[in-house]
């Protein structure tokens, strides 16, 4: 009895006789101490039925200090000389033992954490991977409940539960955790396994788990997650700063304590890429953020420059075109530190701690754009290979769409910069009409679309009020915009009637799209034109497809004039209508693009009722009417560019006009000319006398002799002096260079050397010469 064995001699009352070494150091107990005693006195529990019977099984056994000790054990029946049962020696293998079978070798050596359990959830076995996961030895932990054994937790709390749950019934469980562990420095991710333990006579008599550790499978998953979540996170908008801040909130905190992205300043601007320096390094902050709030450990501020010297891993991940990885104690990472503190003191008690660096480079399609930096402080795992090819594959992604949004910030730029170009900046002052605009670019992914307008001075006072609208968005449709902006000024030049130069202007976008077969649907367009006479104080307009332009009137009602829209520039082949008003002075006009009562969430008829209302409410003026009119109809957020143009007209009173039939009688050319004389004299223009009477001279003179009757002079006392002669021929005249010895030819040479500009233009009768002189005297 004094081998390493645990035995011990129960006689057939149940009393210990005998007591071996090995007893002694699985109980605590001499023998001296149990010699005599009942048995039962050291079992902390009644001994199964099934182990009574079977002479073998597992018994709770108190320990001499107290905690409880699992057993496996068996008993010997001994017999004496009259064949009757006399004693028992029970027999128990010490813990910590090797058993000698291949199925104990197999339990002990297993990578895997297991462990036995009663069905009080106390310790019965253990094998090496699960005291390791524990801290402490196999007979620290026997018999002990298991609660005792650890900090009270949430997980512990699920762990215990899943125990009871298999004993209660009878069921295996299976599930997955990410915790903590004694001996462990940092959380696991665990696949665990219970399942009930049962004897030979299938009564349930503890529990068996198996832990396997797939901290690596869970965080390959999480890295995956995290990517598809980027894929949906990252490049939400096109705007270079906040696909830097989506960035910086897809990676805090469940990859890094700390991330900043920092950019070329040229990514931020419409500078080419130029190359990347060897040597320092300047980027802006764009974006940063950290697990604690307002990211006091950033020592660059949003917005500010940072200088990287060659030897820091941003500049290295710059130069190698790959993530580099730093942790502390390298050198590089101690520098970097030193000079985060010393530029931020600040900061430096929430950097201690900080023990791993990723920088890695965002490139898009061949070029680098900035870096993106993680940084671990309070997660204890340091960066690793997986977490750098991870890191890469995050960042490549991020760039694309970075690049993307500095692609559509650039192309934005130059677009808008060509619309402006090709927008009137100043409009001219006439006293046809008083006009406000405004000019409200696209904020939507689509980009700048091809919105336009204008306001173009016509002979007689007269102007041209202009809106349209290209289809499509971005640099073709604006450069499309402006040829048709350059078109209409030059067919309003030529002073054609609204409906005839909409059929210009179709045929020009039918042979441009026919220029291109594939882009012949990105070259629609609408337009509006209108042409307002303040002398005879009426409006003609006709439409290719455009919205209908609103009236004010003076008394303060407002309606759509009532005009067929026709068909978009393009279509080719149909006729175009236009419709002719008189306006009472004082009548606000409204033309404007579709994009300020169109979109898919409003109702086409309801965005206009509610333009008509607002353009009734009084304004100081025209500009502020045209603020208040945006404000009540546009929604928070366009969706396609707006044009808006306001147009109060004039009108020109009887003294402003002087108008004299002409008989088409070459003496009635002097009459003509006096007439004409006097009537500055009455308006107290003497000092344009001279150069009228020259110019009334020949353009009458040559009425008579080349024209047609009827013929009419009429002067139009504006900003400018006009006169206009008409007479019922439709031959245009045109400038020649009279040689020495013609005797005419030199009359209208003559009239453009003294006037400021002249043309002609085609009427409902025939055709009228006209001429502007300033008011300003020549001589």
């Amino acid at each position: 009895m004094e081998d390493a064995s645990a035995a011990a001699i129960i006689d057939a009352r149940g009393i210990l006789t005998g007591w071996s070494r090995g007893a002694r150091q699985l109980t605590g107990y001499p023998a001296e101490e149990v010699v005599g005693r009942a048995a039962r006195e050291l079992l902390a529990e009644d001994v199964p039925p099934e182990a009574v019977s079977a002479l073998s099984g597992t018994v709770m056994v108190r320990h001499r200090d107290g905690y409880l000790v699992g057993v496996r054990v068996s008993a010997c029946a001994v017999s004496g000389a009259d064949g009757e049962t006399d004693v028992y020696v029970i027999t128990a293998a010490p813990p910590g033992r090797e058993e000698t079978s291949l199925a104990g070798r197999a339990f002990q050596q297993a990578s895997m954490s297991m462990s036995v359990f009663d069905t009080g959830q106390r310790y019965l076995r253990l094998n090496e991977a699960a005291c390791h996961v524990m801290g402490v030895s196999e007979e620290t932990l026997l018999g002990r409940h298991f609660p005792e054994t650890v900090e009270e937790a949430e997980h512990v709390r699920g762990f215990n539960w899943h125990l009871r749950h298999v004993v209660e019934t009878g069921r295996p469980v299976r599930y997955e955790s990410y915790t903590g562990a004694p001996a462990l420095n940092r959380e696991h991710a665990w696949v665990t396994e219970m399942w009930p333990v049962r004897d030979a006579a299938g009564a349930l008599v503890g529990t068996a788990l198996a832990a396997f550790d797939s901290t690596e499978q869970y965080w390959a998953r999480q890295r995956l997650a995290l990517l598809n979540e980027a894929a949906a996170a990252i490049g939400t908008t096109l705007d270079v700063v906040r696909t830097a801040e989506e960035l910086i909130e897809v990676v805090v905190p469940r990859f890094a304590d700390f991330a900043s992205v920092d950019l070329f300043d040229w990514v931020l601007g419409a500078d080419e890429q130029p190359a990347v320096p060897t040597e320092q390094i300047t980027l802006r902050r764009v974006a940063h953020g950290s697990v604690t709030e307002g990211t006091p450990e950033a020592a660059v501020r949003l917005g500010e420059v940072d200088v990287y010297t060659a030897f820091s891993p941003i500049a290295r991940a710059l130069r190698e075109g790959g993530a580099v990885l730093s942790q502390a104690g390298e050198p590089a990472f101690v520098r970097w530190v030193a000079e985060r503190n010393s530029r931020a003191p600040q900061g430096r008690p929430y950097r201690t701690g900080a023990h791993s660096m990723l920088a890695v480079p965002l490139r898009a399609r061949g070029t680098t754009l900035g870096v993106a930096v993680a940084v671990r402080v309070a997660q204890a795992d340091d960066y690793g290979a997986d977490d750098a090819v991870f890191a890469e594959e995050l960042a490549s992604r991020a760039a694309v769409c970075v690049d993307n949004a500095r692609r559509f910030a650039r192309e934005r730029t130059t677009a808008l910069a060509l619309q402006h170009s090709l927008l009137p900046r100043g409009l001219p002052g006439q006293a046809a009409v008083q006009v406000a605009h405004r000019y409200l670019p696209s904020g939507s992914a689509a980009g700048i679309g091809g919105d336009w307008f204008d306001v173009i001075p016509l002979p007689g006072s007269r102007v041209a009020l202009v809106v349209g609208d290209v289809v499509g968005h971005g640099i073709p449709s604006t450069a499309t915009m402006g040829r048709l902006v350059t078109a209409v000024r030059t067919l309003a030049d030529v002073d054609l009637p609204p409906d005839e130069l909409l059929t210009h202007l179709d045929d020009l976008v039918t042979h441009l799209a026919s220029d291109d077969e594939e882009e012949v649907a990105e070259l629609g367009a609408t337009c509006l034109y209108a042409v307002y006479d303040p002398v005879t104080r009426r409006l003609n307009v006709a439409a290719a497809g455009h919205p209908a332009p609103a009236l004010v009137l003076p008394d303060g009602s407002a309606r759509l004039i009532p005009m067929s829209a026709g068909p978009p520039l393009g279509v080719g082949g149909l006729p175009f209508e236009a419709t002719e008003l008189q306006l009472p002075e004082d009548s606000v006009v409204a033309l404007y693009t579709d994009g300020l009562v169109e979109d898919r969430d409003r109702d086409v008829d309801h965005a206009t009722e509610e333009l008509c209302r607002a353009l009734t409410v009084p304004a100081d003026s025209l500009d502020a009417l045209c603020d208040s009119v945006l404000k009540a109809v546009l929604p928070e957020e366009p969706g396609d560019d707006v044009a808006l143009l306001l147009a109060r007209t004039r009108a020109l009173g009887a003294d402003q006009v002087a108008t004299w039939d002409v008989t088409p009688d070459p003496a009635e050319v002097a009459t003509t000319r006096q007439a004409a004389t006097d009537q500055l004299t009455a308006w107290g223009l003497d000092e344009t006398a001279f150069v009228t009477e020259l110019v009334v001279s020949e353009l009458v003179t040559n009425a008579i002799r080349y024209g047609a009757p009827p013929i009419q002079l009429r002067l139009i006392r504006d900003q400018t002096l006009i006169c206009e002669v008409s007479d019922g021929s439709s031959t245009s005249p045109h400038l020649r260079r009279a040689h020495q010895d013609d005797e005419g030819g030199r009359g209208l040479l003559l009239v453009a050397q003294l006037t400021q500009r002249w043309g002609s233009r085609q009427t409902t009768r025939g055709k009228t010469i006209w001429c502007e002189q300033s008011l300003t005297p020549l001589f």
